[in-house]
């Protein structure tokens, strides 16, 4: 016997770019957005019926028309508009999901001062966010941000570790530390000021790295995450993976050269990998 289990479908990658214009200058958002629906499409599986079906570039077409009308400004609260407006025209579709993410843009700054309507493109960093919604249910809202790409060139060791006849790895005290950081984390409420609570909150990971006298990324992973939960009262919980992006030492010595931790290769692959989810006690 074989039965049609779980499926969705939608539309993905869709390019947004919105200008809000204002008179003191302009302010730019750059989004790609996802559109998941799941709900009861099994003739359009099994039949080739597709009555149930929204078309897929109708989602598309809805994602730039919300755009022009919406007045939010935070990927989050469009994304909850987004799924309202899906499922109010959709009674077929049980749930909606969006996930978007974001570019970061950054406002010139010219003769000293930030250009009301020129950017520069920021780093590959990407804000990110998945809100999910049933029929008369409530949103469930998970953000983060993803490739914060970060390294400090002190207050960073590893000693003390496992050593077999396979290891190799000289132990050290000073040591650059490179990192990729990816985390998401869920809100408490669906009704926040999202783009406050993820300011406070990136700025916490931030300074936690910054200033963390380090013995393992173990360990300043889990200072980043416990910092963000006890700045951060909107968040119950936070996953955050970081990878060891190492720099290698080069050995100088065969040119007769030292080398005071100065001169380094530095590499991607292979790399550490290190992931954690940290949440409040129940």
């Amino acid at each position: 016997m074989i039965e049609l289990a779980e499926n969705s479908y939608g539309k993905s990658r869709v390019r947004l770019m919105k200008v809000t214009r204002h008179d003191h200058g302009h302010d730019l958002r750059e989004w790609t957005v996802q559109v998941l629906l799941r709900g009861d499409f099994d003739t359009a599986h099994l039949d080739g019926d597709n009555s149930k079906i929204l078309p897929t570039d109708t989602m598309k077409n809805t994602v730039y028309s919300l755009a022009r009308t919406s007045k939010t400004s935070s990927m989050e609260d469009y994304a909850k508009e987004l799924a309202d407006f899906l499922l109010g025209r959709n009674p077929q579709v049980e749930s909606a999901s969006i996930r978007i993410e974001g570019t970061l843009w950054k406002r010139l700054t010219v003769d000293g001062e930030p250009h009301p309507s020129a950017f520069m493109r920021g780093s590959n960093e990407l804000q990110t966010t998945s809100v999910e919604r049933a029929q008369n249910g409530t949103f469930r809202v998970l953000s983060g941000l993803d490739n914060l790409v970060l390294l400090k060139t002190a207050n960073s060791g590893f000693e003390g570790y496992i050593k077999d006849s396979l290891t190799t790895l000289p132990e050290t005290k000073d040591r650059l530390f490179g990192t990729a950081v990816s985390a998401e984390w869920r809100y408490t409420s669906a009704n926040l000021n999202f783009d406050t609570v993820r300011t406070t909150l990136r700025e916490t990971l931030l300074c936690t790295f910054a200033n963390h006298d380090s013995k393992s990324v173990q360990q300043t992973l889990y200072a980043m995450a416990q910092s963000a939960l006890e700045e951060v009262a909107e968040i119950d919980e936070i996953e955050i993976i970081m990878p060891n992006k190492h720099c290698l030492l080069v050995d100088l010595s065969r040119f007769g050269q030292d080398n005071p931790n100065e001169i380094f290769v530095p590499t991607d692959e292979p790399h550490g990998y290190i992931e954690a989810r940290v949440r409040r006690k129940s």
